[in-house]
């Protein structure tokens, strides 16, 4: 293997939320900003564009130095409830090429089956820090999306 191969990431989890829910915060600029930064990390986002061709720009900053990275997202398929296909590059040019992110959304007796497989993750960043930060986000995702909590009065 060269130093310039790319890594790849496969994710599996069962959330207590129906399709629709899950797939709403793939999709939701506040969501995001709420659910995707690993532990330790803030997010902004700088744009959004929730539409095939659309995407958005976000940054995670590290709240223990304030350093931070930006990357952009480009959605390139999405099915309502059932897919959504982006890439991902980031703005360092440490940081080269572009990875492609699948995600599927399957309703089961449980919730939904969630399926993600993140790939050509830049040689420079180790895979298992990928893996645990998805890792991390996804207790975060959960948090948000298995709550029932009807509208008040």
């Amino acid at each position: 293997m060269s130093s310039e191969s790319t890594g790849t990431v496969r994710l599996h989890r069962v959330l207590r939320a129906p399709p629709e829910r899950v797939y709403r915060a793939f999709l939701d600029a506040a969501a995001l900003v709420k659910w995707l930064p690993p532990h330790g990390f803030t997010a902004t986002m700088h744009e959004f564009d929730g539409r095939v061709g659309g995407g958005y720009r976000m940054s995670f900053t590290n709240l223990g130095t304030g350093s931070s990275h930006s990357f952009t997202v480009k959605y390139v398929e999405l099915v309502p409830d059932r897919r959504i296909r982006h890439t991902d590059t980031f703005d360092a040019p440490r940081l080269p090429g572009e990875m492609q992110v699948t995600v599927d959304f399957e309703e089961s007796i449980a919730g939904t089956v969630l399926r993600i497989v993140q790939e050509g993750i830049p040689a420079a960043i180790p895979v298992d820090f990928c893996y645990q930060g998805w890792q991390e986000s996804l207790v975060l995702l959960a948090q948000l999306v298995e709550p029932e909590i009807p509208d008040g009065p």
